[in-house]
């Protein structure tokens, strides 16, 4: 009985590291959705009146793998404006998006 359940904690051992020793798809910023709008809003010509600016920005992606802004919720108008223009109809690779649903992301410029 003992060895039956010394055999049984060592394969369940094995299982678990063998899980845990594949390797995964590794995320990185160029192949995630946040990662490329934080690209493309990376660059700004803010001054020290603007140090810190948050948004919330609705928005869907298209079938031609283009970002379509909904809204952006903000008291600074010239940050509406800023994320309008850097991410409306800005293509996006489509790995891990479903085209038509509504996403919500938090941004946060900084000058």
């Amino acid at each position: 009985m003992r060895n039956l359940k010394t055999v049984t904690v060592a394969l369940a051992l094995m299982a678990t590291m063998s899980a845990f020793a594949t390797k995964g798809k590794k995320v990185t910023k160029e192949n995630n959705l946040s990662g490329q709008i934080y690209e493309m809003l990376k660059k700004n010509q803010f001054n020290e009146d603007h140090k810190e600016m948050t948004a919330e920005v609705r928005f869907i992606v298209n079938e031609k793998g283009e970002l379509v802004v909904l809204s952006v919720e903000t008291k600074d108008e010239i940050l509406e404006g800023f994320v309008k223009s850097r991410l409306n109809y800005q293509k996006v690779k489509l790995e891990n998006v479903a085209p038509g649903r509504v996403y919500e992301i938090p941004v946060r410029v900084t000058a």
